[in-house]
């Protein structure tokens, strides 16, 4: 029989509330477990200190018969110390996917087109701008 310590849902519709237990894997989420070992509240705030709460001492002896903890549960094991989560470090995680690697390509090659043909609009126009007070000056000169 696998154990495993996991999360059973109480509270009202949205409002959830959590007991953290022990219970047989094969067991129905909300249904049959072998022991409460505490509490989880999500609605309060992360800071709180009746947002979980363990029996620590039977949390250690559960892990240490082999239950198998639930990534939700290790989390909350891990934040209070008792067990420490494997890392899961996945550098892709947050890397955008190919089509949006092509659209940010496009934009910037967009951008960059806009920018050139601004900066020759903005040279051609210098050039007129000078051109016309010299030949006022020259007309000035020669008369």
């Amino acid at each position: 029989m696998s154990v495993s310590i996991r999360l059973s849902r109480g509270g009202a519709k949205k409002r959830p509330y959590y007991k953290i237990v022990v219970a047989n894997a094969t067991a129905p989420r909300d249904g049959k477990y072998l022991e409460q070992v505490g509490t989880y509240n999500p609605i309060l705030a992360k800071d709180d200190e009746n947002r979980v709460r363990l029996v620590e001492d039977r949390v250690r002896y559960w892990l240490g018969v082999g239950a198998q903890p639930t990534d939700r549960v290790a989390r909350l094991l891990d934040k209070a110390g008792v067990k420490e989560r494997a890392a899961t470090n996945n550098p892709k995680q947050a890397e955008p996917g190919k089509k949006a690697k092509e659209r940010a390509e496009d934009r910037a090659t967009k951008l960059r087109e806009a920018e050139e043909a601004a900066a020759a609009a903005a040279a051609a126009a210098a050039p007129a701008e000078e051109v016309a007070p010299e030949a006022a000056t020259e007309e000035s000169a020669e008369a």
